[in-house]
């Protein structure tokens, strides 16, 4: 079964570019919360035989949670209660989802602490342990990717003080298991993601028109504030602050690293700009990430200079030479190797920094270069492509325009699904410029 991204009932949005409301939050919990018992039935047992473990531990305290156990909690569960214990146990082709809880947690995990009968926690944890006798005990350690190294210091010490030497013996890393788990989509994910990119791309259509930009008054500032408000109007959320950039025909060199890193301050938009957007939403515990291109009209003008037209082609083929780099088993660094030489090859200027997307926005799983870093990325970029997961496609290409005499940087960033068939984008990507009449 699938579920639509919007509710067909409720008042219309004001823009009718979105025609309908979002879910309301009691049915995204259960969209939610069904969604997460496919994932442990279906994902689970393979995934922890490929991983060697026969049990996962996932333990936090409240307000300090692991990032693995935020993406199996019910969806009516804000944070962890006091001190959440949860536990995945393979019995061969299945799994059993196990709560050491002061609380129920939800429908999927079974109950396995009663504190009246056993008062401490982690005792009620070893008898669980002792129960299944598992041969290795995975837990959440990770030097690479922080949401694979969610088991804070001190549970983790409390956790090897209570085991039975024999089975603290057995704790292992549980770093490939938990990657896995947070970089793998099921198809009800799938169908989401499609039309969250479809919503953010209509949004950013929206900002990049006449009915938010008025030439020679609106700033980036404005713009960036008015996607932030749009997004709160919608009852969703960013998972960061957007950005809004300009390239323009002027002596003022762009430079794309310095608007990383300090921002590109407030400008006043003028006719004949280049806008630029990096904006990104979060629903369903899934998020977006999309980078796209305006152009501003000048008086008389119908459409973009050919000249930035041939820019954005240019970068659209940056994006076609990497996705058809993708191939199972291929690590990041391969892929990013390969479509460096390639473009370059072909005369263009790339920059790769592409991502895995989903749980995250910088998402766990292969990392395909860092805007600082296109030489290759140790760790995450050794990690190798799989099936069924999702991808920021963020790069950018570099091209000098003589009619400005400057060199332009077309930055892109669209999501995609990687499976079988290849890269495809949710939900197509920018192939013309955005226009603001």
């Amino acid at each position: 079964m699938f579920w639509v991204l919007f509710f067909a009932s409720g008042p219309a949005l004001a823009d009718p570019s979105v025609p309908h409301t979002i879910l309301p939050l009691k049915e995204r919990a259960r969209v939610i919360d069904s969604i997460t018992q496919k994932r442990i039935h279906q994902l689970l047992p393979e995934m922890m035989a490929q991983s060697n473990i026969d049990m996962w531990l996932l333990i936090s305290r409240e307000y300090n949670e692991d990032p693995v156990l935020k993406t199996v909690l019910p969806a009516s569960w804000m944070s962890a209660r006091r001190t959440t214990m949860l536990a995945f146990v393979r019995q061969e082709s299945s799994v059993i989802a196990v709560a050491i809880a002061p609380y129920n947690v939800g429908s999927t995990f079974q109950r396995a602490w009663d504190k009246g009968s056993q008062p401490s926690q982690w005792q009620a944890l070893v008898e669980l342990i002792e129960k299944y006798d598992p041969k290795t005990i995975g837990v959440n350690q990770s030097r690479v990717w922080a949401q694979a190294d969610g088991l804070a210091a001190t549970d983790k010490q409390t956790l090897l003080t209570e085991l039975p030497e024999k089975f603290a013996s057995r704790i292992v890393s549980a770093e490939s298991l938990a990657v896995r788990w947070l970089e793998t989509r099921i198809a009800e994910e799938v169908e989401l993601l499609k039309s969250m990119t479809s919503l953010a791309h209509r949004v950013i259509a929206q900002g990049f028109s006449a009915s938010v930009i008025v030439p020679g008054q609106t700033s980036t500032e404005d713009l960036v504030w008015w996607f932030r408000e749009k997004v709160r109007a919608l009852n969703l959320a960013t998972w960061f602050h957007p950005s809004v950039s300009i390239q323009r025909s002027d002596h003022i060199k762009f430079d794309h690293e310095d608007a990383f890193t300090n921002g590109s301050g407030d400008q006043i938009i003028q006719k004949g700009d280049l806008l630029h957007v990096d904006f990104g939403i979060s629903y369903l515990r899934l998020n977006t990430d999309t980078q796209q291109h305006a152009y501003v009209l000048k008086d008389g003008e119908t459409s973009a200079p050919r000249y930035l037209a041939g820019a954005l082609s240019q970068a659209n083929r940056v994006q076609d030479i990497l996705t058809k780099n993708f191939a199972h088993g291929k690590t990041g660094n391969q892929v990013l190797k390969e479509s460096r030489e390639q473009a370059i090859k072909a005369g263009l200027k790339p920059t790769i920094y592409t991502h895995p997307i989903g749980y995250h926005g910088h998402g766990a799983g292969t990392t395909l270069g860092m805007w600082d870093s296109q030489g290759g990325v140790a760790g995450s970029g050794d990690h190798p492509l799989h099936f069924n997961t999702s991808y920021a496609i963020e790069l950018n290409n570099a091209i000098k325009i003589d009619a400005w005499n400057k060199e332009v940087r077309i930055m892109l960033e669209e999501d995609a699904h990687f499976d079988e068939s290849g890269v495809w984008y949710f939900d197509g990507r920018q192939t013309e410029l955005l226009l603001v009449r």
